[in-house]
């Protein structure tokens, strides 16, 4: 399996993951990343604004999983 396969295949299980339970997440509405509900900033843009309804968190998941990672989070800073 190639490495963009791989990356592919780890972002469709997070998604999976968040698909079986979308009411525990939210959509950041400044960078669109999917946070857990309890979080008060996104972690990558500092945004403070989020979207919980679990059909959007599901669009969402399927829209990330469908495509390689655009977003700078902090990993990639270190």
């Amino acid at each position: 399996m190639s490495e963009a396969d791989a990356h592919l295949d780890d972002r469709a299980r997070k998604a999976a993951k968040i698909i079986a339970q979308p009411s525990d997440y939210k959509v950041c509405e400044g960078c669109e990343s999917i946070v857990r509900l309890h979080v008060v900033t996104c972690p990558n843009c500092h945004g403070y604004r989020f979207e919980d309804d679990p059909d959007a968190v599901v669009l969402q998941a399927k829209l990330l999983a469908s495509r390689a990672q655009q977003s700078v989070v902090e990993e990639d800073l270190l």
